[in-house]
C-alpha cells in the first residue's frame, strides 16, 4: 500500500520526556540539552504510550495569544517485543486528518460522496452535545441520509490491537448513546482515530471502561458503523495507513 502524506510540516525536534505533570505540561530536555515545557494536549493516561525517559517530539510555534512555545506532538512506543512506533498525541489533530481523508475520498467506500462537511453541529438530548462532522450526501448517493460521525483519538495498544478508552469517559459513553439516538433518520458512524500503524484491529477497552465496552457492542448491534482509520506519524508528516478491522468479540 502507498502511504499518502495528508499534512506536512516543518520536521519536529526530538528530546527526551523528563516528565508530565498537571494533566497539562510536559518537560522535555532538547538533544541541545535545553530544558523546556511543552503543552499536552492529552491529559489522559496514554497507557501504552506515555514513558518517562523516552523519546518524544515537540513543535515550536510561538506566538503572544499562547502560554507556551513548545507543544508535544509525538512519543516513541516500544512493545513488548521490542518494536518502536511513533505515536501522535496531540488530540487536536484527530478531527482534521479525518476530515483530510474524507475530502481525499480515502472514505468513500464507505461513506459514499459527500457534498457537504461541517464540524461541531449541536444535536443529541437538548442539543448539548456537538458532532465531530455532520456529512451531507451528494445528490447521487444511493443512501441520502445525513451521516453523524463522532472521531475518537486512540493510542493505547495491547498486541496488535488497538483500543479506545483508556480511562473512563462518561462523554464518550454519552456519545455512543446519542449516535445511538439519530438512526434510522440518519446515519451514524464511529470512526477510532488509529494515531499510531503499528495496529491490525480495533477494540474497545473494556479493561479501562467496562461501560463504554457494553455500550460500544450495543452501538454495533443496533447499526452503528465503525469504522477504524490509521495514520503514521513521522517527523515531518503524517500518512495515511489504511483502515482497520474490528477485531472479534469473544
Amino acid at each position: 500500500m502507498v502511504c499518502e502524506s495528508l499534512i506536512t510540516f516543518p520536521s519536529l525536534q526530538e528530546g527526551i520526556l523528563l516528565k508530565r505533570y498537571k494533566r497539562f505540561l510536559a518537560e522535555v530536555e532538547l538533544r541541545s540539552g535545553e530544558i523546556i515545557t511543552a503543552h499536552c494536549a492529552n491529559t489522559g493516561p496514554m497507557l501504552s504510550v506515555l514513558k518517562q525517559g523516552g523519546r518524544v517530539r515537540v513543535r515550536y510555534c510561538p506566538s503572544p495569544t499562547r502560554k507556551l512555545d513548545w507543544t508535544w506532538e509525538q512519543a516513541e512506543a516500544i512493545d513488548e517485543k521490542g518494536s518502536s512506533c511513533w505515536v501522535g498525541v496531540n488530540t487536536s489533530l484527530p478531527n482534521k486528518l479525518i476530515r483530510l481523508a474524507i475530502e481525499a475520498d480515502l472514505l468513500k467506500e464507505d461513506l459514499g460522496p459527500i457534498a457537504q462537511i461541517r464540524q461541531e453541529v449541536a444535536y443529541g438530548t437538548n442539543k448539548r452535545s456537538r458532532i465531530d462532522l455532520l456529512l451531507k450526501p451528494e445528490e447521487e448517493s444511493l443512501d441520502s441520509r445525513l451521516i453523524y460521525l463522532e472521531v475518537k483519538n486512540t493510542t493505547w495498544k495491547e498486541g496488535e490491537k488497538a483500543l479506545f478508552p483508556d480511562t473512563v469517559t462518561k462523554r464518550g459513553q454519552k456519545h455512543l448513546m446519542e449516535l445511538i439516538a439519530v438512526m434510522p433518520q440518519s446515519r451514524a458512524v464511529l470512526v477510532p482515530c488509529l494515531s499510531r500503524c503499528d495496529v491490525e484491529t480495533f477494540a474497545s477497552g473494556d479493561k479501562a471502561d467496562p461501560t463504554y465496552g457494553n455500550l460500544f457492542r450495543k452501538a454495533l448491534r443496533a447499526g452503528v458503523e465503525v469504522i477504524p482509520c490509521c495514520f503514521g506519524f513521522h517527523k515531518d508528516k503524517i500518512t495515511w495507513e489504511g483502515k482497520r478491522s474490528i477485531a472479534k468479540i469473544g
